[in-house]
């Protein structure tokens, strides 16, 4: 699963649930999208639909900030393959 599959994935989740356009570079929080409770969903989507576990360091806000920032999570805890 490359970025971009990644990216398209959590716009739609964030799109759905938050009932608003979101860019790929928005800093969900600043724009009042994302809660801290919030958050913790987007861990669990994250976690259920990439097949990672997302804990320790990496509950980290700068982590679900963007969706970018999302996206590399995701790459990273998959081993870094952007394929």
């Amino acid at each position: 699963m490359n970025t971009q599959t990644i990216e398209a994935n959590l716009v739609e989740f964030l799109q759905q649930r938050t009932k608003s356009t979101v860019g790929t570079d928005v800093d969900l929080f600043a724009a009042g999208l994302v809660s801290s409770l919030f958050a913790l969903e987007l861990v669990t989507h994250l976690e259920s639909t990439f097949g990672v576990e997302v804990s320790g360091d990496e509950l980290n806000l700068d982590n679900f900030r963007t969706v970018d920032a999302m996206a590399a999570l995701v790459t990273r805890l998959r081993g870094g393959s952007d394929d």
